[in-house]
């Protein structure tokens, strides 16, 4: 733990960095591969639940009828393997049955009650009809619209137009995936499944506006300067929060991984799969996408600005000038000085300090 500490003051002192934003057509592309990936996922079809369809629920009480022998007692009266799943720990079995099924909720309750042996009065129905699930639907759709509009606005008088459209980009780029792994994997969308892909957009929010609060405070008076661009001044910002982002999704991720694999997984509490599979996959989508997508976005588009692409030739002048001085200063000769228009313009102040440490080397100290 103490050395990663210790990275992350390193990373904020700029003792050292990782070069994001000047490798950010590599991350364009493993973000367009996996993009690509959930779009035939979702060209393949979400499965949505029973909220969203329509159809019926049974819920049965009775002692010692497990989840299999439900399963099969119900696959005799349907064909389309109907969901069962236990619920009030095990003491009631719930069964989830499509409107595609063309049986009426009667014809079932009667034959669930010959294959199990359960009297037709203690069989609890539920009808769901599929216009409930559209307007949780329409709901989620028109909170997920005024939600983008409005992040759009505050990012946009906050920081700038260009921070805003990163950011819009990474919160689609994270939705995208998750709605895409959503449908290989073949979890139902349920109404905590939509709590899930709108929760995820805060904290994949969250991380974009730290990094884009300390980009803005390194971009200040940079055009003052010529010593470094804007997207190694971004990327500085970037590595000076990289630790803290990481922390932030690991501290989130943990309790979604423990109700997604252990909860879900180990103990068979099927209902928890809904939001935690949701949240996993969004956090770390939003970690990445505000490290690999947003930030280096946020440069390219900066870098189409003219006073950045002048800030950008003056970066490379004194550069190439350093570089000049510093060839011509160990190639000279020792104890020869280097004449003036020897040295590149702007750089002839460093003729008595190149001259000099060119002498100074093999000379044996004086000091006793």
């Amino acid at each position: 733990m103490s050395r990663f500490s210790n990275l992350g003051h390193r990373l904020y002192q700029g003792e050292i960095s990782f070069d994001f934003v000047g490798r950010r057509k590599l991350w364009y592309s493993i973000s367009g591969v996996i993009v690509l990936v959930a779009a035939v996922g979702l060209a393949m079809g979400l499965k949505l639940g029973i909220e969203f369809k329509g159809g019926s629920v049974y819920t049965v009480a009775k002692p010692g009828l497990t989840v299999s022998q439900a399963q099969d007692a119900v696959d005799k009266i349907v064909h389309s393997h109907p969901l069962v799943q236990d619920v009030d720990n095990g003491k009631k079995i719930r069964i989830q049955v499509s409107s595609e099924e063309q049986v009426s909720s009667s014809v079932f309750t009667d034959k669930l009650s010959k294959e199990i042996g359960v009297p037709v009065a203690e069989i609890d129905t539920q009808v769901i009809g599929p216009s409930w699930g559209e307007q949780i639907s329409n709901k989620a759709l028109t909170g997920l619209i005024i939600f983008m509009i409005l992040v759009t606005v505050y990012l946009a008088i906050a920081f700038e137009w260009r921070m805003a459209v990163a950011a819009l980009v990474a919160l689609i780029h994270d939705l995208l995936i998750t709605i895409g792994v959503y449908a290989l994997v073949g979890f139902e969308v349920t109404p905590g499944t939509v709590i899930g892909f709108l929760t995820i957009l805060g904290y994949s929010l969250y991380d974009t506006v730290v990094v884009f609060d300390t980009v803005k405070e390194n971009a200040k008076g940079l055009t003052k300067q010529n010593k470094i661009t804007y997207s190694e001044a971004a990327n500085a910002g970037l590595n000076q929060t990289l630790v803290r982002s990481l922390n932030t999704t690991v501290v989130a991720l943990l309790p979604v991984a423990a109700l997604l694999f252990i909860g879900g997984g180990l103990l068979g509490a099927g209902t928890l799969n809904d939001i935690s599979l949701a949240l996993f996959i969004g956090l770390a989508a939003g970690a990445y996408s505000s490290i690999c997508v947003a930030t280096p976005l946020l440069a390219q588009l900066k870098e189409e600005q003219p006073e950045m692409k002048a800030l950008a030739k003056r970066v490379a002048q004194r550069r190439a000038a350093e570089a000049k001085a510093a060839a011509a200063a160990a190639e000279a000769p020792e104890g020869e000085e280097i004449a003036d228009g020897d040295l590149p313009a702007g750089m002839v102040g460093q003729r008595g300090r190149a001259a000099g440490t060119s002498r100074a080397k093999g000379r044996p100290s004086t000091k006793r």
